[in-house]
């Protein structure tokens, strides 16, 4: 049998897991009587975990409470939690850097030493490219997401990439993080269709509301997503044949900068965009994949003109 406060740790862990556990599974876990398993129930219960209890069957479930419960994880979950960690030290979210290294400071502290071994490993082996983007504020994904949640339509102001601003009112619907940016995506309600939002550039209005009765999702959710943010909001939209594969495509652009789509077994179609003519030529030209520009004919002539500057310093 397992000491008091060890058997208490383990019935803690237990009652983490998302489910409904009878006295007699509880009792079989821990090895002890279904009286035992009720004093322990009370003790967690005077030390502030809420214990839920089904009446009639006995089923105990851990609720909600005031306390953050002590969390017993296995060496992949650890390891797991402290790569999320770190990588949230370098990430999107306004304010999250410093929580993310305190709570990664304390997971480190405890870790047995073969798993920070494994964790040094991984933070000596890599480098965080930190995004040239501004990272959003976390209130306003709060309170999007609560919004979504909730059905209540959202109200925002919309810094566009020209830095002019509009008003917008829209039925919330998912947000979408792609690495670099976290999206909203949202059925408009002026314009009578689906868009998508940066959410480091919405400033949320309040009250929220009224409540909608949500949509179904748009079709091929991903690939909305992907053509809202690679394509749509920019000057210059390309249409690019490339001379590969849609899956070897896919393989070395990613899903922000266009979408791809077959065309035949040797070829397929990227559709992408920029603001910049410049930008979006360097960057085709960087794929070391055989290419022909359908539109638009500016591009071309860009990429003309840069074969010439080249060919000129060689």
């Amino acid at each position: 049998m397992l000491e008091t406060s060890a058997r208490l740790l383990r019935l803690l862990s237990l009652l983490q897991t998302p489910r409904e556990w009878t006295g007699a599974e509880l009792a079989r876990r821990l090895e002890v009587d279904a009286r035992t398993v009720r004093r322990d129930i009370e003790k967690l219960r005077a030390l502030g975990y809420p214990v839920d209890a089904t009446p009639g069957v006995a089923g105990y479930r851990l609720g909600a409470g005031a306390k953050l419960p002590p969390l017993l994880l296995d060496d992949d979950e650890a390891v797991a939690v402290a790569i999320g960690l770190r990588t949230a030290a370098g990430g999107s979210v306004a304010g999250i850097e410093d929580s993310s290294l305190r709570a990664l400071t304390k997971l480190e502290q405890v870790l047995p030493s073969r798993l920070r071994h494994r964790i040094s490993l991984l933070h000596a082996a890599t480098v965080s490219v930190p995004s040239a983007a501004g990272p959003v504020d976390p209130d306003v994904l709060t309170a999007v997401a609560a919004a979504i949640r909730d059905s209540h339509r959202l109200r925002f102001d919309y810094r566009t990439h020209s830095g002019a601003t509009t008003a917008r009112t829209v039925e919330p619907h998912r947000l979408v993080h792609t690495g670099r940016h976290w999206y909203l995506v949202a059925w408009d309600v002026d314009r009578g269709d689906w868009r998508t939002y940066r959410a480091d550039r919405l400033t949320p209005r309040t009250p929220t509301g009224p409540r909608f009765t949500p949509r179904a999702d748009p079709e091929d959710l991903a690939g909305f997503v992907t053509h809202g943010v690679s394509t749509a909001p920019y000057r210059y939209q390309a249409t690019i044949v490339l001379s590969a594969t849609a899956a070897v495509a896919t393989d070395r652009i990613a899903p922000t900068v266009g979408v791809i789509e077959p065309i035949d077994d040797e070829t397929c179609l990227l559709r992408t965009g920029s603001h910049d003519l410049t930008e979006l030529a360097i960057y085709v030209a960087s794929f070391e994949i055989p290419f022909r520009v359908r539109e638009p004919p500016e591009l071309v002539d860009r990429l003309r003109a840069l074969a010439a500057r080249f060919t000129e310093a060689t």
